[in-house]
């Protein structure tokens, strides 16, 4: 299926930044039907195995969901093993008869590793910790390797690239939701 019949491809920008000892995924809060803007809000990043892990998708909200409880369940039977428990969805996303029709990527990182899920059995680790998916995925991407060796707090890093993608994208919009680990410290 072409990525222009199916809108949900098109609908998200996640971005994931690793530097230092610090992991960020950001995702916009636009969701599209088409050429239709249905909302502007959604939370397409969240934070799984008892806050351990953060995982960004990209794709249907239904397979989204679906997606979000299988590994969190693969999670539960390996835990403190995001690679094995990524490898174990994959196979399942791939070879289940339900599960290979989700069209969707996953940008998932822990304390250690940031991978790339996808349906087609894929578990990728990008050798320079930046990962971006979804119709802006390219244009954040591009931002975030244009700033990761700026002297730049990476959750700024990563609202100034997810702004490059809202800016060029017309499927993404500003309204970012950042998941960082280790958690950031309130300022008070």
């Amino acid at each position: 299926m072409s990525q222009n019949q199916n809108p949900g491809w098109r609908g998200t920008t996640i971005l994931s930044i690793r530097k230092g000892d610090k992991v960020v995924i950001a995702g916009d809060g636009q969701v599209s039907l088409g050429q239709t803007v249905i909302k502007a809000n959604a939370h397409k990043v969240r934070k799984l195995g008892d806050g351990a892990v953060i995982v960004g998708f990209a794709g249907a909200t239904a397979d989204a969901f679906t997606l979000f409880e299988r590994l969190e369940a693969k999670l539960e039977q390996h835990p403190g093993q995001l690679t094995r428990a990524c490898v174990e969805l994959a196979k399942d996303w791939r070879t289940d008869r339900y599960l290979r029709k989700l069209e969707a990527m996953m940008a998932v990182a822990d304390d250690k590793v940031s991978l790339v899920l996808t349906g087609t059995g894929d578990v990728l680790e990008p050798e320079d910790g930046i990962i971006g998916i979804g119709s802006g995925g390219n244009y954040a991407l591009a931002a975030a390797k244009a700033l990761i060796d700026q002297d730049m707090d990476i959750v700024d890093m990563a609202k100034r690239s997810m702004k490059v993608a809202a800016d060029i994208c017309v499927y993404t919009n500003e309204n970012v939701i950042i998941e960082t680990l280790p958690k950031e410290k309130s300022a008070k």
